[in-house]
């Protein structure tokens, strides 16, 4: 197994809640009123924070986006930002 991986378990209750267990809502970064995922694949289910994985699913969308549009480095950026704000400015 590897270093970083750990087995816990939590009852299923009548209504099918379960409580997570501590060590796991810190490692996943969650707390009372935040929302978590369920990614189910074949008979395995992973647990992720919804924001984290909102994150790296919009991350893996973007990807190469700035290049398609020409964004090269931080100037680039900065002027199309300039150019956006100028646009509204006139409109």
């Amino acid at each position: 197994m590897l270093a970083n991986t750990f087995v816990d378990n939590a009852k299923v209750m009548a209504k099918g809640q379960i409580t997570i267990p501590k060590d796991i809502r810190e490692v996943l970064g969650v707390a009372s009123g935040d929302r978590i995922t369920f990614i189910v694949e074949g008979n395995t289910v992973r647990i992720v924070n919804s924001a984290v994985y909102a994150m790296q699913v919009l991350q893996k969308e973007m990807a190469g986006e700035a290049e398609r549009a020409g964004l090269s480095s931080d100037d680039d950026v900065m002027a199309l930002v300039k150019e956006l704000r100028n646009e509204d400015e006139n409109a």
